[in-house]
């Protein structure tokens, strides 16, 4: 599964790179919880919850439905 949330994320990046962000995948578990960094002006933007929910969190949700939920690791 991990792979498969790795290939979803190079696609969505190029989106988050143009308004000087991005983001690093640093796990999945095997229960279907997904844990990125945001970096750049991901980061610190008072939009990165709505950019991890609404923005990374669907993108992997339509493909992979047996992703739970996608959070933000310091």
């Amino acid at each position: 599964m991990k792979e498969k949330v790795n290939e979803i994320i190079q696609k969505i990046r190029p989106q988050l790179q143009m308004d000087g962000g991005d983001v690093e995948l640093v796990d999945v578990s095997d229960d279907g919880i997904v844990k990125v960094r945001l970096q750049g002006h991901c980061r610190g933007c008072a939009y990165s919850q709505m950019t991890l929910k609404l923005g990374i969190e669907r993108a992997l949700k339509q493909v992979i439905p047996e992703i739970q939920y996608v959070e933000s690791v310091p």
